[in-house]
């Protein structure tokens, strides 16, 4: 992602005696490739290991003030020297300065997709790829409401060509602002000496019309450049600020929220006269400046708001850092960010920012290769490796090849080999398209028709049932077997229990012989397999309080509604069954990664308190509406905060905290215990064996997978104990033996990450929520009929 330009001075050059205006001659400021070192490394390492440069993603930020500062003083001095810009000549340097290494790591995400890549990812990517060819994926990204900040996105190859792509348009459309800005005040000029007095006392009372001549020739053109560059800012600052609060996912990637970063190092290129002179004050700068970035990198995370007020600090300490020259001294900063290893590191930034990324999305899905330490630590050293060769084979070749570099070689012939490098990347990516694309859609038709008529004995059908407990336990089990599906009361004669029982040790009791050999979704599809309607997922910093409503308007119909984080998210397609199939009226109310609970999330982080707002609006919401005639609640069990953890003990407090809202008005709850979570995605381990060996190759022991002493299960006991309509559901011996949890149940691929469901598994659990649900509402439905297993 390094800039295009590797040339610079301490100042604007101008005529000398110009007022406000610094001459100083053109040279290398060695001390902003050390800058884009730790740019760079921010960004990589934010990118291998998250979890310890939380903030790393600024990176990105430092390059956009660089690229401001960098380019802006190219075309000052270009503008000072001829009064004009050559647009195609800078456009045509651009082109070879940044296309062909781009290209080339396009070229090997395409080849990528077609030999590694799961068939899930070809949508995505084909999209993205094209995007990126053309500097338009941020633009794609921001259209997709994409999180480019959650672990648990699904990311294709060239996500991390938004940055590229925005410095692109900022190459297109900036010395055509400037070049305008020039002109305007040239103009401004002109009009100014024709309406001044050519002499006599008129003149000298109004101060000479030669003074105010003069006095516009030394200022005009860089007063009309600096006002344009501070408006633009100021603008698209506030533009930043409002957008992130409104839309943070695609305040993050369009353009117009990012043109003030650029804009700032545009004023340090224009305002030479506030750089400092002195070595203690450019030190203080300098300094001040790495502490804030690197204060950013460790302090900031995904939750962060940002751009928006936050992008302030890394942009701030960036303009420090580049004023900060001086060089004189050893310890001087400017120093101590030219020496070699920084100064290397710069030079292949560019390419080490290309390369990094796809290396990271691919490793997963190479059989035997994962993301533990030793392999991140491979990859990091792989991309650096990659990184030098691109650079010295590919980079500094391409902006020296006589065919498109000579002088006497005309921009078009850069333009054309730009059309045909372009022309040849979709040419690549559409031939990956019409190989794949077949079996994308074989599979999508496997899938589909799987779950309108599953088969005999699929995914959770195969048992050995739910175990039910609390509220209308019984009724559930006499519904169950009403409708053929087997769920066991957790105690005969007992339907209001207060502890779980043990784990039952009996074997699926439904075997179907032609699902041996089937794994649907198949792995390579499992991660596409999730429910429609991603309106209905709050996600990110958004507090709003959304509602979809599904099935039957009849206002006299059944009334439920599905409250919860992600994971019940993953339940919405067999809540919608049921409600179209049962004549219910279906209501939801969905963040993620905020259970329905009166326990604070951890932290005063943005997202938490969105998290705090959400819940205060479901509150407020509960109170107003009709009361529901069920409401079915999951959440993601959090694996650090067993039951009989202080942390754990709380949750459960709190989630029986949340449920009085409803239960006080008389309105039954049913829940469940959360499916196991996996250390790494299943679907990685499907890949590599058959569907036979997978009950063998391909499960998580279940002490690890599952949570001991659920919080959400002692919520339910003390909600019953305290005479409260709660109904708890317990799939875990239908996911897990004694002793491991399996990644395929009756032929049905489990899940699409590490703790989510497929949609198609969780379709297999309708039956036994509609039983719950009809026990919960205390009387069988009066139109439909429950879906087949």
């Amino acid at each position: 992602m390094k800039t295009s330009s590797r040339h610079g001075n301490s100042g604007v050059g101008a005529a000398p005696g110009t007022p406000g205006i610094t001459a100083a001659p053109s040279h290398f400021m060695p001390h902003i490739q050390g800058l884009r070192a730790i740019a760079v490394l921010l960004v990589v390492i934010y990118h291998f290991e998250p979890g310890r440069l939380t903030g790393g993603y600024i990176g990105v930020d430092v390059f956009f003030v660089i690229s401001g500062f960098l380019i802006t003083q190219q075309l000052s001095r270009e503008l000072e020297r001829t009064d004009r810009i050559k647009l195609r000549s800078f456009w045509a340097k651009r082109v070879r300065r940044l296309l062909p290494a781009s290209l080339l790591v396009l070229l090997f995400s395409a080849i990528a997709l077609l030999v590694v890549m799961p068939l899930s990812a070809l949508i995505e990517n084909v999209r993205e790829i094209i995007a990126s060819t053309f500097y338009v994926e941020n633009w794609a990204l921001a259209a997709n409401s994409v999180d480019y900040l959650a672990a648990s996105n699904d990311a294709s190859l060239v996500q991390h060509y938004w940055s590229l792509s925005l410095e692109e348009q900022f190459y297109l459309v900036w010395p055509i602002l400037l070049l305008g800005a020039s002109a305007f005040g040239v103009n401004r000029l002109r009009r100014a000496r024709s309406s001044a007095p050519a002499s006599g006392a008129a003149g000298t009372r109004r101060g000479g019309g030669s003074a105010l001549g003069a006095k516009f020739a030394a200022n005009g053109r860089w007063n009309a450049m600096i006002t344009l560059v501070a408006v633009a800012s100021i603008l698209s600052f506030i533009l930043s600020v409002v957008y992130t609060k409104n839309d943070p996912a695609s305040a993050y990637f369009v353009t117009y929220t990012r043109v003030w970063e650029f804009g700032a190092g545009a004023l340090l290129a224009l305002l030479p006269r506030f750089r400092p002179t002195r070595g203690w004050l450019s030190n203080a700068l300098g300094y001040a400046g790495i502490v804030a970035l690197l204060y950013a990198g460790f302090t900031f995370d995904r939750n962060t708001p940002f751009p928006g007020y936050a992008a302030l600090l890394p942009v701030l300490g960036t303009a420090a850092i580049i004023v900060a020259h001086r060089s004189t001294r050893w310890y001087d900063s400017g120093r101590v960010l030219s020496t070699r290893v920084p100064r290397f590191i710069g030079d292949i930034s560019y390419s080490l920012y290309l390369w990094h990324w796809p290396l990271i999305v691919i490793a997963p899905f190479i059989p035997g290769w994962g993301l533990s330490i030793y392999n991140r630590a491979a990859l990091f050293a792989l991309a650096f490796v990659l990184a030098w060769l691109t650079k010295k084979f590919v980079e500094d070749p391409a902006r020296r090849w006589q065919f498109w570099a000579s002088p006497a070689r005309r921009p078009r012939r850069t333009f054309g080999m730009m059309v045909a490098g372009m022309a040849v990347m979709t040419l690549v990516i559409g031939g990956v398209w019409a190989v794949q694309q077949p079996k994308y859609d074989a599979a999508a038709s496997e899938l589909a028709a799987t779950v309108a008529s599953p088969p005999e004995c699929f995914g959770a059908a195969s048992g050995p049932g739910a175990v039910v407990s609390g509220f209308g336990a019984s009724a559930a089990v006499a519904a169950g077997k009403a409708d053929g599906t087997v769920i066991t009361d957790s105690a005969a004669g007992l339907p209001e229990t207060s502890q779980l029982p043990a784990p039952a040790t009996t074997t699926p009791g439904c075997v179907n012989a032609a699902l041996a050999d089937t794994i649907i979704p198949s792995p390579g599809f499992g991660n596409a397999d999730r429910p429609s309607h991603p309106e209905c997922l709050v996600t990110l910093n958004d507090s709003a309080l959304f509602a979809c409503h599904f099935g039957s308007d009849d206002p006299a119909a059944k009334r439920v509604a599905l409250i919860g984080d992600s994971h019940a998210y993953a339940l919405l397609e067999p809540f919608i069954q049921l409600a179209n199939d049962n004549g219910w009226a279906l209501t939801t109310y969905i963040k993620g990664g905020c259970p329905w609970s009166t326990d604070p999330l951890p932290g005063n982080d943005a997202f938490s308190a969105s998290c705090t707002t959400w819940r205060a609006h479901l509150t407020t919401e509960l109170a107003a509406v009709q009361p529901f005639d069920v409401v079915f609640t999951a959440a993601l069990a959090d694996a650090t905060s067993p039951g009989t953890s202080k942390d754990g003990q709380a949750l459960a407090t709190g989630f029986s905290g949340a449920w009085k809202e409803v239960t006080a008005k008389s309105t039954p709850v049913v829940t469940m215990v959360d499916n196991p979570a996996w250390a790494d995605d299943p679907n990685k381990c499907l890949r590599t064996t058959t569907a036979a060996a997978a009950s063998t190759d391909c499960l998580e022991p279940r002490a690890d997978a599952l949570v001991a002493d659920p919080p959400i299960a002692i919520a339910a006991a003390a909600s019953v104990a305290a005479g409260e309509k709660v109904m708890l559901l317990d799939f875990s011996s239908t996911f897990c033996s004694t002793t491991d949890c399996f990644a395929v149940i009756g032929g049905a691929n489990v899940y699409r990450d590490q703790d989510h469901l497929t949609n198609t598994f969780a379709t297999t659990l309708a039956p036994f929520l509609r039983s719950a649900l009809v026990a919960a509402m205390g009387s069988a439905t009066s139109a439909g009929t429950a879906p087949t297993n």
